[in-house]
């Protein structure tokens, strides 16, 4: 038996750092969009309903937000390879910011849509060009931690935030709400000019034409704007089909809590065994919870099940996301966030409106099951993308990416 010598594995290459300074300074204009997208989110629906409109102004109000939503993340990835980063986010949160104040001057429905309308389009520039950023900031080989840090940063403003404009518009009135979602808006503009402009992208740039093409893509979008579905409808008609605004409240904080801490431990646990197994457990938590919103007079029953869609729908949301990213080059992550956010909104939108005309037939609870049955549509899908992982999924076998400068 001969000796040896002892061999010294290698020692392990430290990990990228994730908080860099422009991350950081990305953060504070992820706050403001989504602190002044959340104090109105729920607010604004039941604004409309005060001027004789009835139940169906409250989608329509959320509805049109996520029209022009859905209509500026299409133009936004073109107009940010044409103006950079820096105009499209001030833009976005003037014009996210400063029509929250036109609110205050009429309650008539057609006014408030026409508010909605201006918002939305300044929403899907902020979420857009800074999806964009954010992803080319955030190291290849930390990505679902990154993105689920993210997250949680732009979750804690709705986990706040949505309760709280539900109880400041009870108890101080409309118009604090409105102007705290302006200021919110408009302050995180400072941060905005510390940001890079371009980032030096690797790779082919991918279209939008092509991404929606591609079923790489599709298919996890597909996923995630069924589970958004759910989502406009909690944040629209729970106030108005839950009897007690306390309970309405706790939903209202349980949903978005849950939502988050599910995004970080998806991001995780995606980073070691990859994004894919991840996409059908989202879509199946998001129904049971959507379906169990049925049993609207219990307040347990609805908490529980708010609970349980948040978990859903915050998986669904890091796996989706991650899964796109990591099937592009650099270059086309712009159409990715693109995609996903238009999986998003439209999602969000298209629930809100059609569960208004849903459950004006059939009354909430009704709805609610119908809806939740109706997710289960997007089963086969969510099956495919689990079963089809690509190479990229698995970070640990995959080369990191090049690094990529910030060009000023």
């Amino acid at each position: 038996m001969t000796d040896t010598p002892d061999a010294k594995s290698p020692a392990p290459l430290p990990r990228p750092p994730l908080l860099t300074r422009p991350l950081l300074l990305r953060f504070v204009s992820v706050l403001g969009t989504s602190t002044s997208f959340y104090l109105l989110l729920s607010v604004v629906p039941a604004y409309a309903t005060t001027g004789g409109a009835g139940d169906g102004a409250a989608g329509l109000a959320t509805g049109a937000l996520m029209l022009t939503t859905v209509v500026g993340e299409l133009a936004t990835p073109a107009l940010v390879g044409r103006y950079g980063y820096r105009v499209l986010l001030v833009v976005g949160l003037v014009l996210l910011g400063a029509p929250a104040l036109a609110l205050t001057v009429s309650r008539d429905l057609w006014w408030i849509v026409g508010v909605c309308l201006v918002r939305g389009l300044g929403f899907a520039f902020t979420v857009v060009a800074g999806g964009a950023l954010t992803a080319s900031l955030i190291p290849a080989e930390r990505r679902g931690e990154g993105l689920a840090l993210v997250g949680i940063v732009g979750g804690l403003p709705s986990l706040v935030a949505l309760p709280l404009g539900v109880w400041l518009a009870e108890h101080a009135g409309y118009g604090v709400v409105f102007a705290a979602g302006a200021v919110a808006a408009l302050a995180a503009i400072l941060a905005v000019p510390g940001l890079p402009d371009r980032i030096e992208a690797s790779g082919r740039p991918v279209g939008m034409a092509e991404g929606l093409r591609t079923a790489g893509l599709r298919r996890p979008a597909v996923v995630f704007a069924v589970t958004a579905l759910a989502a406009g409808i909690v944040v629209t008609f729970l106030p108005l089909a839950v009897p007690g605004s306390a309970t309405v409240a706790v939903a209202l904080l349980v949903q978005p809590a849950t939502t988050t801490l599910a995004r970080w431990v998806a991001g995780r646990r995606g980073d070691r065994h990859g994004a894919g197994g991840l996409v059908l457990p989202g879509l199946l938590l998001s129904a049971a919870g959507t379906l169990m919103m049925a049993l609207t007079g219990s307040a347990v029953a609805v908490v529980v099940a708010v609970g349980v869609f948040g978990v859903g729908f915050g998986i669904a949301q890091n796996a989706t996301l991650t899964l796109m990213y990591a099937r592009v080059p650099a270059a086309g992550y712009g159409t990715v966030s693109a995609l996903w956010n238009l999986a998003y909104d439209a999602g969000m939108g298209t629930g809100a409106v059609a569960f208004g005309w849903l459950a004006a037939g059939t009354g909430y609870p009704w709805a609610f099951a119908l809806t939740g049955v109706a997710m289960l549509t997007a089963v086969l899908p969510a099956r495919h993308t689990h079963r089809a992982p690509t190479r990229a999924d698995t970070p640990r076998t995959s080369a990191p990416a090049p690094p990529r400068a910030p060009l000023k």
